[in-house]
Protein backbone atom coordinates (compact mmCIF):
# COMPACT_ATOMS: atom_id res chain seq x y z
CA UNK A 1 0.00 0.00 0.00
CA UNK A 2 1.47 3.80 -0.72
CA UNK A 3 1.85 5.77 2.14
CA UNK A 4 0.93 9.17 0.26
CA UNK A 5 -1.35 10.48 -2.49
CA UNK A 6 -1.48 13.58 -4.34
CA UNK A 7 -4.28 16.60 -3.55
CA UNK A 8 -5.70 19.71 -4.46
CA UNK A 9 -5.60 22.30 -1.74
CA UNK A 10 -9.90 23.12 -1.31
CA UNK A 11 -9.71 25.88 1.28
CA UNK A 12 -10.22 25.78 5.49
CA UNK A 13 -13.26 25.77 7.25
CA UNK A 14 -13.50 24.21 10.87
CA UNK A 15 -15.60 21.33 12.53
CA UNK A 16 -16.82 20.89 16.27
CA UNK A 17 -15.72 17.73 18.18
CA UNK A 18 -18.09 16.54 20.67
CA UNK A 19 -17.22 18.54 23.78
CA UNK A 20 -18.31 21.76 20.87
CA UNK A 21 -14.96 23.01 20.69
CA UNK A 22 -14.32 24.38 17.43
CA UNK A 23 -11.14 22.99 15.47
CA UNK A 24 -9.76 24.90 12.62
CA UNK A 25 -9.01 22.21 9.59
CA UNK A 26 -7.85 22.36 5.84
CA UNK A 27 -9.85 20.19 3.25
CA UNK A 28 -8.36 18.51 0.83
CA UNK A 29 -9.45 16.96 -2.60
CA UNK A 30 -7.33 13.58 -1.96
CA UNK A 31 -7.09 11.51 -5.57
CA UNK A 32 -7.76 9.14 -6.81
CA UNK A 33 -4.39 8.93 -8.20
CA UNK A 34 -3.23 5.99 -10.37
CA UNK A 35 0.34 4.25 -10.21
CA UNK A 36 1.72 5.44 -13.56
CA UNK A 37 5.35 3.97 -12.32
CA UNK A 38 6.92 1.67 -9.70
CA UNK A 39 10.79 2.13 -8.86
CA UNK A 40 12.48 -0.77 -7.13
CA UNK A 41 15.65 -0.60 -4.87
CA UNK A 42 17.13 -3.64 -7.17
CA UNK A 43 16.83 -1.44 -10.32
CA UNK A 44 16.59 1.88 -9.50
CA UNK A 45 18.48 2.19 -6.16
CA UNK A 46 15.14 2.88 -4.34
CA UNK A 47 11.38 2.00 -3.63
CA UNK A 48 9.02 4.67 -4.77
CA UNK A 49 5.72 4.96 -7.03
CA UNK A 50 5.18 7.58 -9.48
CA UNK A 51 1.47 9.29 -8.95
CA UNK A 52 -0.81 10.72 -11.53
CA UNK A 53 -3.37 13.43 -10.59
CA UNK A 54 -5.98 15.63 -12.61
CA UNK A 55 -6.95 14.81 -16.10
CA UNK A 56 -5.21 15.87 -18.88
CA UNK A 57 -6.29 16.59 -22.47
CA UNK A 58 -4.50 14.77 -24.48
CA UNK A 59 -3.75 17.29 -26.93
CA UNK A 60 -2.01 19.38 -24.53
CA UNK A 61 1.25 16.88 -23.59
CA UNK A 62 4.07 15.34 -26.06
CA UNK A 63 4.65 12.28 -27.90
CA UNK A 64 7.16 11.24 -25.14
CA UNK A 65 4.98 11.82 -22.13
CA UNK A 66 1.69 10.48 -23.84
CA UNK A 67 3.75 7.05 -24.20
CA UNK A 68 4.75 7.22 -20.71
CA UNK A 69 1.20 6.82 -20.01
CA UNK A 70 -0.13 4.61 -22.74
CA UNK A 71 3.26 2.06 -21.13
CA UNK A 72 1.07 2.15 -17.96
CA UNK A 73 -2.54 1.80 -19.48
CA UNK A 74 -3.83 5.26 -17.77
CA UNK A 75 -5.38 8.27 -19.05
CA UNK A 76 -2.84 11.56 -19.16
CA UNK A 77 -2.41 13.44 -16.12
CA UNK A 78 -1.84 17.10 -15.32
CA UNK A 79 0.89 15.88 -12.19
CA UNK A 80 3.27 13.54 -11.71
CA UNK A 81 5.01 12.97 -8.21
CA UNK A 82 7.27 10.35 -6.80
CA UNK A 83 5.96 8.80 -3.53
CA UNK A 84 8.71 7.11 -1.57
CA UNK A 85 7.28 3.37 0.13
CA UNK A 86 8.98 1.20 2.13
CA UNK A 87 8.38 -1.74 -0.10
CA UNK A 88 6.88 -1.94 -3.45
CA UNK A 89 5.30 -5.89 -2.81
CA UNK A 90 1.80 -5.91 -3.68
CA UNK A 91 1.72 -2.58 -5.57
CA UNK A 92 0.56 -2.95 -9.71
CA UNK A 93 1.23 -0.28 -12.82
CA UNK A 94 -2.32 1.27 -12.99
CA UNK A 95 -4.16 0.68 -9.65
CA UNK A 96 -5.56 3.52 -8.02
CA UNK A 97 -4.50 4.97 -4.80
CA UNK A 98 -7.44 6.73 -2.90
CA UNK A 99 -8.52 8.69 0.07
CA UNK A 100 -9.03 5.53 1.54
CA UNK A 101 -5.28 4.42 2.62
CA UNK A 102 -5.97 7.17 5.50
CA UNK A 103 -9.05 7.09 8.13
CA UNK A 104 -9.47 9.39 11.29
CA UNK A 105 -6.77 9.85 13.76
CA UNK A 106 -4.00 9.20 11.68
CA UNK A 107 -1.15 11.58 11.63
CA UNK A 108 0.42 13.16 8.05
CA UNK A 109 3.07 15.12 6.97
CA UNK A 110 2.02 17.88 4.06
CA UNK A 111 3.88 19.33 1.41
CA UNK A 112 3.37 22.20 -0.66
CA UNK A 113 4.27 25.45 -2.20
CA UNK A 114 3.41 28.63 0.00
CA UNK A 115 2.43 31.45 -1.96
CA UNK A 116 4.32 33.57 -3.80
CA UNK A 117 4.55 36.95 -2.88
CA UNK A 118 7.08 38.27 -4.47
CA UNK A 119 9.47 41.39 -4.01
CA UNK A 120 9.44 42.68 -0.44
CA UNK A 121 10.59 44.28 2.35
CA UNK A 122 12.07 43.77 5.28
CA UNK A 123 8.83 44.39 7.50
CA UNK A 124 6.30 42.01 4.86
CA UNK A 125 9.18 39.29 4.57
CA UNK A 126 10.83 39.12 7.99
CA UNK A 127 8.39 40.99 10.51
CA UNK A 128 10.92 43.76 11.40
CA UNK A 129 8.98 46.91 13.35
CA UNK A 130 10.69 49.28 11.50
CA UNK A 131 11.87 53.02 12.02
CA UNK A 132 9.95 55.33 14.63
CA UNK A 133 6.72 56.95 13.41
CA UNK A 134 6.77 60.21 15.22
CA UNK A 135 8.09 63.11 13.95
CA UNK A 136 10.74 63.22 11.66
CA UNK A 137 10.71 59.49 10.73
CA UNK A 138 8.27 59.18 7.82
CA UNK A 139 11.61 58.02 5.61
CA UNK A 140 12.17 55.41 7.93
CA UNK A 141 9.13 53.75 8.92
CA UNK A 142 9.79 50.39 6.55
CA UNK A 143 13.55 50.54 6.23
CA UNK A 144 15.83 48.04 7.74
CA UNK A 145 18.30 49.95 9.33
CA UNK A 146 21.96 48.99 9.82
CA UNK A 147 23.45 46.22 7.81
CA UNK A 148 26.24 45.96 10.00
CA UNK A 149 29.72 47.33 10.66
CA UNK A 150 31.47 50.20 7.98
CA UNK A 151 35.23 49.52 8.04
CA UNK A 152 35.31 46.31 9.67
CA UNK A 153 34.21 43.82 8.21
CA UNK A 154 34.03 45.90 4.69
CA UNK A 155 31.14 43.60 3.79
CA UNK A 156 27.79 42.31 4.69
CA UNK A 157 27.63 38.78 6.45
CA UNK A 158 25.73 36.09 4.48
CA UNK A 159 22.44 35.19 5.11
CA UNK A 160 21.43 38.84 6.36
CA UNK A 161 17.91 39.33 6.36
CA UNK A 162 17.57 41.52 4.15
CA UNK A 163 14.93 42.65 1.42
CA UNK A 164 14.00 39.91 -1.55
CA UNK A 165 11.90 36.98 -2.77
CA UNK A 166 9.02 36.25 -0.64
CA UNK A 167 7.03 32.97 -0.53
CA UNK A 168 7.28 30.56 -3.61
CA UNK A 169 8.67 27.90 -1.58
CA UNK A 170 8.52 23.88 -0.54
CA UNK A 171 7.00 24.08 2.87
CA UNK A 172 6.27 20.70 4.62
CA UNK A 173 3.83 20.95 7.91
CA UNK A 174 4.35 17.90 9.67
CA UNK A 175 2.26 15.75 12.48
CA UNK A 176 -0.90 16.71 10.98
CA UNK A 177 -4.15 14.61 12.78
CA UNK A 178 -6.58 13.59 10.15
CA UNK A 179 -9.91 14.30 11.48
CA UNK A 180 -12.06 12.58 8.57
CA UNK A 181 -11.46 11.06 5.19
CA UNK A 182 -14.07 10.96 3.16
CA UNK A 183 -13.66 8.04 0.26
CA UNK A 184 -16.85 8.20 -1.75
CA UNK A 185 -16.01 11.87 -2.56
CA UNK A 186 -12.22 11.60 -2.45
CA UNK A 187 -12.03 13.92 0.72
CA UNK A 188 -9.51 14.54 3.71
CA UNK A 189 -10.21 16.89 6.64
CA UNK A 190 -7.32 18.14 8.42
CA UNK A 191 -6.54 19.47 11.34
CA UNK A 192 -5.10 22.93 10.70
CA UNK A 193 -3.04 25.01 7.92
CA UNK A 194 -0.71 23.55 5.54
CA UNK A 195 1.34 25.53 2.71
CA UNK A 196 -0.63 26.47 -0.45
CA UNK A 197 -3.46 28.59 -1.86
CA UNK A 198 -6.40 27.54 -2.83
CA UNK A 199 -6.60 24.82 -5.48
CA UNK A 200 -2.71 24.46 -5.14
CA UNK A 201 -1.24 21.01 -5.27
CA UNK A 202 -0.54 18.81 -2.02
CA UNK A 203 1.33 15.55 -0.97
CA UNK A 204 0.23 14.13 1.61
CA UNK A 205 2.57 11.49 3.46
CA UNK A 206 2.04 9.18 6.58
CA UNK A 207 3.95 10.98 9.38
CA UNK A 208 6.90 8.69 10.46
CA UNK A 209 6.71 7.72 13.91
Amino acid sequence: MSDGILGKKIGMTQVFDESGTAIPVTVVEAGPCPIVQIKTEKRDGYNAVQLGFVDRNENKINRPIHGHFKKADVTPRRYLKEVRVDTTEGLSVGSVVDAGIFSAGDTVDVSGISKGRGFTGVVKRWGFAGGRKSHGGEQDLRRPGSIGAGSDPSRVFKGKRMSGRHGGKRITVQNLEVIEADMERNLLVIKGAVAGPPNGLLVIRRAVK
